[in-house]
Parts: structure tokens; sequence; C-alpha cells
């Protein structure tokens, strides 16, 4: 939802549409790649909140295991969410995530899954597991290796925003 309003630029005063600061949203970046994808989200959201899920995934099985989860016990009523993380591969650590969010009382219609780049195997478990849930990507790339990589991806999301 937006509220209209006035700014002034370096040129004059421009009639804008804000989004509005009374809705309750909430960015959870899965950690740690997510974080690349809020890093600037509250210049454009200044009334965000954002919380934290950390999630990674076994290497030889490819399940994912939290390791940290500062989910709130409930969402404010009417919460939108935008869960976020670069690389939807297997699906296994986005399913996680969203079982998680769902817990604390959030429908998939007030959920956006923010990413860079998708593969249909994400995709096909997002969409059997949560009717109705928005997915946002750059990309979607046609295949997942076996060891749970996109192709031709980007790797190691996390590794290469943060250079390890």
């Amino acid at each position: 939802p937006t509220v209209s309003g006035e700014i002034q630029s370096p040129m004059g005063v421009a009639s804008v549409e804000f989004i509005d600061p009374r809705e309750p949203v909430a960015v959870i970046p899965i950690l740690r790649a997510g974080l690349v994808l809020v890093e600037h989200a509250s210049s454009i959201l200044p009334a965000i909140k954002t919380y934290h899920l950390g999630i990674s995934r076994d290497e030889e099985t490819l399940q994912p295991s939290i390791y940290l989860n500062k989910l709130p016990e409930k969402f404010p009523e009417g919460s939108r969410i935008f869960v976020v993380d670069p690389m939807l591969a297997t699906g296994g650590t986005v399913v996680a995530a969203l079982n998680l969010v769902k817990e604390c009382g959030v429908e998939n219609k007030q959920i956006k899954v923010i990413s860079a780049v998708a593969a249909p195997p994400a995709l096909q478990k997002l969409s059997e597991n949560f009717h109705g849930l928005h997915v946002y990507t750059g990309i979607i790339d046609p295949t997942v290796n076996d060891k749970g990589f996109i192709v031709p991806g980007l790797g190691d999301a996390g590794d290469r925003s943060f250079g390890t």
C-alpha cells in the first residue's frame, strides 16, 4: 500500500507515492548470502524490521540445518514478509525458512521470496508447498548439479559476496 506526498527535489517540488510506513513490513535474509540483498532495503522501505535466519546446507546430503532463528513468536497482523536468498537451487533452504515464517502466523499471500538466481527444482518445491506464494528472481537457470549448485549459476553466493 502507498500514500501520496511531496518531496523537494533539487529542481522543485515533486508529487510522489511512498510505501505506507504504517504497514508492517519484515525482511528476512537467509544468512549469510541474503544479507547482500537487504543491504540497502531500508533506503527504499524505511520502516522495515529485519529478522535473521541462519540456515546452512549439508554438503553431502544437501539437507538444511537451522543454526539461528531470530523470528518473532508472531508477526503483527497483516505483515508483509520478504524472504531474501540470492540462490534458490534445490529449494531445501528456502522451504525450511518459509516453514519457520508460517509458524509465526503468516499466510502464503503475505510472503514474497526474492532471489537473484533460481532453478527449476526450487521453484517446483515452492509451487507444490506454498500455494499463492510470490517469487521474484532475476533469472531462472536451467539445472542444478549433483552438488546442489545452480548451473550455470554463480557458485557459492555467500563466498562470492564476502570474498571468502
